[in-house]
């Protein structure tokens, strides 16, 4: 039996009753009709559900919203990749209700959707916790006060990726550059680009290439930038023009694309292309690189074929605090980073980074990371309750943060209840190892093994390569040994084998750092990320971090396909 919620939802979003579709025209119906794929872009791994959301505050909503509703609608139902729930209450953001989706669709949704504070949390949470977003034209200025698009949720705004709705005509003729021909999302149009009439919004902050992954801009050599009335302030300064994006934002995929004011263009077959692919991305069928178009250098589209992160552990600034630590992080050109559950946050609130935070102070973190164009991916935390309710207090936290990967040396008898929360939070535990005194059962690759036998594929290693390298452990044969278990790598090189050794930059002490690279690349396995640990000079370790990081840019680089 359903949920007395769900019915009602359900009821909410059928169409008026003996009507057959969301637009009345059967000669639109028809066109659309005919312009959707034959096929999805990607076989669903499972069914899925989109939720599209359609409310409009202050503001008498786009004619185009309809025909996005019938668009998206048919080509689930046509391609059998989703199914499809229309609504405009916002009660479909309780947390039982957004569970039940893969993805949400805000078709167009222009002003101050809700202020209920646990909605808003709700809806973070669930694509930090890896849902999937869409927003479309109007989007950019949801959750703000309508007229005059002011903010009322910041923290949407750099989900997103954007806001603003600066624009000229409704029909202004562009020309589109197609920034990324072969990316599964885009690959849908030609890659000299093609020309398109709609209204196109110019964005204001948070936008940055730091952020979004751009697939589609403004070609401002072939468009006449000078032509038309502006509604706005439509000059950006550095001539950067972005059409579409996509993103991740924690665990979850976000997309967007500002052509969706005229109906016409939910009956374009190229636009409905795209926008399949985009929804599949987002409902998380279609794998599709996100690294931020400014990070793109040779060695980083290399690192992004490999499935490879490069980042920095929290605790090689464990001497200051996370805030300082985010900042150095962003200094290096790193865009992601590991966290420690010790570490104060910052000078003006200075208490743990840990499950105890408010969701505020949560908020106030995630913006930090944000304003840094910062992912962070793996968090340290020495032990892991066995209990029900702090087991889900913990993996609450890292929903929340939109963390992969928890490393932690929680007891044996504790992994039971640990790996059925990975599963549900889609959480990896990686267990970690000091030496054989502090970590009497992870300390070496074979009581790893034991511990994971039979247990989840979530639940694997977070394997300390310094620990190793001091307690005898042959790093390459360590890996080798693991295997598929090896879910994260704290990265250390040092000076000497020995119990004394310290670390050094990469690639110039006894760690054996580019040879555990290749073996890595052998097996084919993709850690959640190589972290950079520098335990050592611990107030003036960045010289020696960047050398670090250039030794692993030139060696991906070296690489063989």
């Amino acid at each position: 039996m359903k949920p007395i919620w769900l019915l009602c939802l359900w009821v909410a979003a059928l169409p008026c009753p003996g009507a057959e579709s969301f637009i009345k025209n059967a000669e639109e119906t028809r066109r659309i009709e005919q312009a959707i794929p034959a096929q999805a872009a990607a076989k669903p791994s499972k069914p899925r559900r989109l939720l599209i959301f359609t409310l409009n505050v202050g503001y008498g909503g786009h004619p185009s919203i309809a025909y996005a509703n019938e668009a998206f609608t048919l080509m689930g139902r046509k391609t059998g990749a989703f199914e499809t729930v229309v609504s405009d209450d916002p009660s479909v953001f309780e947390r039982q209700s957004l569970e039940t989706f893969d993805a949400v669709f805000f078709n167009n949704t222009v002003g101050n959707c809700f202020t209920n504070v646990s909605w808003r949390r709700n809806l973070q949470e669930f694509v930090s916790g890896g849902g999937g977003l869409m927003g479309v034209h109007g989007t950019s200025v949801a959750f703000t006060l309508w007229p005059g698009a002011v903010e009322n949720w910041e923290e949407f705004g750099f989900l997103l990726g954007a806001r603003g709705a600066a624009h000229k005509e409704s029909d202004e003729r562009v020309w589109i550059r197609n920034e990324e021909p072969r990316h599964p999302v885009a690959r849908a149009f030609e890659p000299q680009g093609f020309e398109f009439r709609d209204e196109f919004f110019r964005f204001g902050d948070p936008y940055s290439r730091n952020r979004v992954r751009v697939l589609l801009s403004i070609d401002t050599n072939r468009t006449d930038l000078s032509a038309g009335q502006p509604r706005g302030s439509v000059v950006r300064t550095d001539n950067d023009y972005a059409v579409a994006w996509i993103r991740s934002y924690g665990r979850g995929r976000v997309f967007y694309c500002t052509i969706a004011h005229n109906p016409y263009v939910f009956w374009d077959a190229k636009m409905l292309q795209f926008y399949l692919g985009a929804i599949q991305f987002a409902l998380g069928d279609l794998p599709a690189p996100t690294t931020p178009s400014a990070r793109l250098s040779p060695a980083f589209r290399k690192q992004e074929e490999l499935g490879w992160k490069l980042g920095i552990e929290a605790y090689t600034f464990h001497k200051f605090t996370f805030a300082e630590a985010i900042d150095k992080t962003a200094e290096l050109g790193l865009p992601f980073m590991g966290g420690v559950s010790f570490q104060k946050v910052s000078a003006e609130l200075p208490k743990p980074f840990d499950p105890e935070l408010s969701d505020a102070e949560m908020e106030w973190v995630r913006l930090k990371l944000e304003r840094a164009a910062l992912r962070l991916v793996t968090y340290y935390i020495q032990d892991i309750p066995g209990d029900e309710a702090g087991c889900r207090k913990i993996f609450e936290f890292g929903r929340k943060m939109g963390i992969e990967t928890f490393l932690s040396e929680p007891k044996p008898e504790a992994l039971g209840t640990i790996e059925k929360f990975c599963d549900r939070y889609g959480i990896n535990l990686a267990l970690h190892n000091h030496g054989r005194n502090a970590s009497p059962n992870y300390w070496n690759p074979e009581g790893i093994l034991k511990a994971c036998k039979g247990r989840s594929a979530r639940v694997g290693a977070g394997a300390d390569i310094g620990y190793w390298i001091r307690s005898g452990i042959d790093p390459v044969e360590g890996v080798r040994k693991l295997g598929s278990r090896l879910i994260t790598l704290q990265m250390h090189d040092l000076h000497d084998s020995g119990s004394a050794g310290h670390d050094v930059p990469w690639g110039t002490g006894a760690g054996k750092t580019a040879d555990i690279i290749r073996e890595v690349r052998r097996m084919g396995l993709k850690p959640t990320m190589f972290g950079i640990e520098y335990s050592y000079d611990w107030l003036d370790s960045l010289p020696e971090i960047r050398q670090s990081v250039q030794f692993f840019n030139d060696l991906t680089l070296q690489l063989s396909e």
